[in-house]
């Protein structure tokens, strides 16, 4: 049987596996998609892209399709209200630290948006047809994987064709397949994570008269009811468009079956009082925290739920898996191009996995427990005054558990030419500062533009009245070694000054990979440092 070689294999095509595509595309190296649905799967998830989210559609050039694909209008509410024992309590609040305020886009380039994880896949999808790098194998399986030193091979069938077959062959393969990851299997790595094994059950529903109950709040997305019963875990209703359909999840028993299941009763329960929902779709699934114990194994790397999955509280798994794809997709393109080498893709791993490990067990298994602690504690059956009171308190920290309340950096990364001793992370403090292994702020630059724009595929150094000589040996450092370059040239007044450090190094995920106010550190040493060849 003929043999189809390429660059990169992506097995696994979801908005990760197509994200990573895009990204690899976009920059000439050829990959294979092998992905077993025709179409997505028309279930309301991943509704919410935060701005940085937003921000890799810009840099795929389908951000406006992006926006176009939503389903509510522009400028519906995007935040959250919880309640206390039902929708009717007379407990509720709106979180005091929202993710998507004013104080959070001035640090982005883009805008949030929210749409249905199906649409977003659309959007994909269509870009990804416009690159003729990528041969898109939707509706194929992949049915064997043989890992090689050189790289992997992988057999895989159509699903409507019986009989049909191919054999791919690529320098790397990327398992962006799921939970039950074939790939992260075939490759020997492992997962860790706490025990939650809670069975939940998601709805899929119509109704007009849940919107009377809900008039009650200010104009709210999702509506988290929480129960001293459910021990620290959500009934939660999320809207899906602006008129009558929704979305629920809810915990239930280990061995519920679904025909058995009472579900206009569980969400009249949820909601304070009987209604006539229309339902669409009942479904069960499984809440759990696991992590892969790496991220790549040999020429195997592994991103989106194939690496960390996790309940869907705080919209981190959609977005933390764009953030794998853009992080990994240039680190894979420079090792193909042969300007990165293992080092640098190391660094993948070195990044993204602190990143998910603490936000598992701090937002998400934490959140958990603080929930679980505090129903447990307080009732204002048994002691109104002291419920009241705590209840104030959650109102105002419940922000912390937002996807877009904290700001991951990768200051302990040995792809980064920062202060010794860091470690990656998570941060809550937003800056305009230009530190090394922290997002780069957007700023305007004299000629209008902002810096976002004028940056390059490659790294981009932005010198803002800096030495000419300097940056011209930063030039000639970089043609040596291959490494792609952008200057940008500027002064540093104005909206810039905030930047405070006069040459800023960016990677092409547009995270500050070094950052000096004086030409003090040799450029062959930075290059060599945030792009390793070894």
């Amino acid at each position: 049987m003929a043999v189809d070689e390429y660059d990169v294999i992506i097995v696994g095509g979801g908005p990760v596996g197509v994200a990573l595509a895009i990204e690899l595309g976009q920059r000439g190296v050829s990959c294979a998609l092998v992905e077993r649905r025709l179409s997505p799967q028309p279930i309301p998830k991943g509704q919410n892209l935060t701005n940085r989210s937003v921000e890799h559609f810009w840099s795929w050039r389908c951000v406006d399709e992006l926006r176009a694909a939503r389903v509510t209008p522009r400028g519906f509410a995007t935040g959250g209200v919880t309640t206390y024992g039902d929708l009717l309590s007379d407990y509720w609040y709106v979180p005091e630290v929202g993710d998507r305020g004013e104080g959070v886009r001035e640090y982005f380039f883009q805008e949030n948006e929210r749409l249905p994880q199906y649409r977003t896949e659309a959007v994909l999808r269509a870009r990804l047809a416009q690159l003729p790098a990528v041969a898109a194998l939707f509706d194929w399986s992949a049915d064997r994987v043989e890992v090689t030193d050189d790289g992997a091979r992988v057999s895989v069938s159509r699903g409507g064709d019986a009989g049909a077959s191919r054999v791919l062959a690529g320098q790397f393969l990327a398992g962006c397949d799921g939970g039950r990851s074939l790939v992260r299997e075939r490759a020997g790595i492992e997962r860790t994570g706490p025990d939650l094994d809670q069975r939940m059950v998601l709805v899929v529903f119509r109704s007009r008269e849940l919107e009377t109950t809900l008039a009650r709040f200010p104009p709210s997305a999702t509506y988290r009811v929480l129960k001293p019963e459910l021990e620290g875990y959500w009934e939660f209703f999320g809207r899906i468009d602006a008129e009558e359909t929704f979305f629920f999840h809810a915990p239930v028993p280990a061995d519920t079956r679904l025909e058995r299941l009472d579900v206009r009763a569980l969400l009249a329960e949820a909601a304070g009082s009987a209604f006539a929902p229309r339902v669409e779709h009942v479904g069960l699934w499984d809440a759990r925290i696991k992590i892969a114990t790496r991220y790549l194994q040999g020429r195997v790397v592994i991103a989106g739920d194939a690496a960390h999955q996790h309940p869907p509280y705080g919209g981190f798994g959609l977005n933390a898996g764009l953030e794998d794809a853009k992080n990994l997709g240039w680190k894979l393109a420079a090792h193909v191009r042969g300007w990165g080498g293992p080092g640098l893709l190391r660094s993948y791993d070195e990044e993204r996995r602190p990143i998910f490990a603490e936000t598992a067990e701090r937002m998400i298994a934490g959140r958990i427990e603080e929930d679980r602690a505090f129903l447990a504690r307080f009732d204002p059956a048994r002691d109104r005054a002291a419920f009241e009171e705590a209840w104030r308190g959650m109102a105002s920290s419940s922000g912390i558990l937002t996807v877009g309340a904290y700001v991951p950096h990768y200051e302990g990364s040995s792809a980064i030419a920062g202060p010794p001793g860091r470690a990656c992370g998570l941060d809550t403090v937003r800056s305009h500062v230009a530190r090394a292994g922290h997002h780069l702020s957007p700023r305007t630059l004299s000629d209008g533009r902002n810096v976002f724009e004028a940056l390059g595929d490659g790294f981009t150094l932005v010198a803002l009245d800096g030495d000419a000589d300097y940056v011209a040996r930063f030039e000639d450092a970089a043609r040596a070694r291959g490494v792609p370059l952008t200057v940008v040239r500027d002064t540093a007044e104005g909206h810039r000054a905030a930047y405070v450090a006069r040459f800023i190094l960016v990677r092409p995920d547009q995270f500050v990979a070094w950052a000096a106010d004086e030409p003090s550190d040799e450029p062959e040493a930075v290059l060599r440092r945030v792009a390793p060849a070894a």
